[in-house]
């Protein structure tokens, strides 16, 4: 996975040259376009500020959203003004993201100029990787540095299609963190190592945990799957959500962990609900207690302790998915008191890596986030990446 990175390329050398830089400006917004997140965007900025600082022009590709063909509200004219409040300087916006007029507004443009392209899956030929498309988008272009690992697990023309046209083709310095963080935290890990997996379903998890088992000391498992881990060992589990056809692989991934000797930690209490809502009554009990009816939306107390007591003596600490229905307060605890521990032992030195998507919203709901070691900008790319997976986005660039 070792890459060159622009770290790797000499400063001088990049003077007066037209850099496509592949950014993730995927933010959320309001309704009216106002950006309520930018966080995205001022990950980029190292980068951008490195290729301006040395003269080049910086030409940033970004999506944003999925659109069908040209859509308005989807243009990218906030996050230019968002960025050029950021970076201190005007940032040229292009109405298109190819094509002569915009080949014009870059080469005019002075060295040190940020010239942001329109939103590139305007194009369905970017999804497709067309291959045409790649070669249109890398003539506006010198060469090549990808930034946005967001989208670096997809094989479309401006992640993967371009590299095949513009040399050198190398990785930003967010796109190099999230590599070291990751692939240092699973390929040479201060140990132990322990990974705590939640979310909502074992299916969109099983590749993760099966690849994690491999490697992890101990595997902390929270959220809304762990009631097909609780049925599979025939406990009763209520309304809660379960997963029938994926009865036989949590029991099997149950028999891995015991084989391999990882510590597979389920929670021992729930909080259990009866309706899905804000409100809903609720109480605390036993995994071997749920009642008839109700759903477990949340860890329980005693959990939370079983957990921390688990996380104390960790080195490095994988993060991907919320313990309970984070997004009502009520069923928040057990996330957020995972969130607050991940930051206390953080200061004590130990690597808390956040693995994006809504475990990241969970460390800024708690306002911890600039404790965590670090805070992955891809959900899906670095569950894809711990699996082992290779990611076309940097598949495609220079061998270091």
């Amino acid at each position: 996975m070792a890459k060159k990175t622009l770290a790797n390329l000499n400063a001088a050398d990049l003077l007066g040259k037209r850099v496509l830089v592949r950014v993730d400006f995927n933010v959320p917004q309001t309704e009216t376009g106002a950006i309520t997140d930018d966080t995205r965007i001022r990950a980029a900025l190292p980068t951008i500020k490195y290729l301006t600082d040395a003269g080049a022009k910086a030409v940033l590709v970004s999506h944003l959203g999925r659109p069908k063909g040209v859509t308005e509200k989807l243009r990218l004219n906030p996050i230019a003004t968002r960025l050029s409040e950021l970076l201190g300087t005007p940032v040229i916006k292009t109405d298109d993201s190819i094509g002569e007029a915009v080949a014009t507004a870059i080469n005019e443009s002075p060295n040190g100029s940020v010239i942001l392209l329109e939103n590139i899956r305007f194009y369905a030929e970017e999804e497709q990787n067309d291959r045409e498309f790649a070669q249109k988008l890398a003539s506006l272009a010198d060469l090549y540095v990808s930034d946005a690992f967001g989208t670096a697990h997809r094989a479309h023309a401006s992640t993967e299609g371009v590299a095949e046209f513009l040399s050198p083709a190398v990785s930003g310095f967010l796109l190099d963190k999230e590599l070291q963080y990751l692939s240092g935290a699973i390929n040479a890990p201060k140990r132990p190592l322990v990974a705590i997996v939640g979310g909502s379903k074992v299916s969109s998890k099983i590749g993760v945990i099966d690849a994690l088992l491999e490697k992890v000391d101990k595997l902390i498992i929270g959220g809304g799957m762990i009631f097909t881990f609780y049925k599979a060992r025939g406990l009763s589990v209520g309304k809660s959500l379960v997963e029938e056809d994926k009865l036989e692989l949590a029991k099997s991934l149950e028999l891995k962990a015991k084989e391999r000797g990882v510590q597979l930690l389920l929670p021992t209490d729930v909080v259990v609900a009866d309706n899905f809502k804000p409100d809903a009554n609720a109480q605390t009990v036993s995994i071997d207690q749920i009642p008839d009816g109700w759903m477990g939306l949340d860890i329980g107390v005693d959990s939370i302790k079983l957990f921390q007591d688990a996380l104390a003596d960790c080195k490095t600490v994988i993060w991907n998915g919320p313990m309970g229905v984070f997004e009502f307060d009520k069923f928040a605890i057990g996330t957020e008191a995972i969130a607050r521990t991940l930051a206390d032992i953080t200061a004590t030195g130990a690597i808390t890596i956040i693995g994006g998507g809504d475990s990241v919203a969970a460390v800024e709901k708690v306002g911890v986030a600039e404790k965590m070691s670090h805070i992955s900008t891809g959900g899906g790319a670095s569950l894809e990446l711990l699996e082992g997976k290779v990611l076309p986005g940097i598949a495609a660039l220079d061998e270091a």
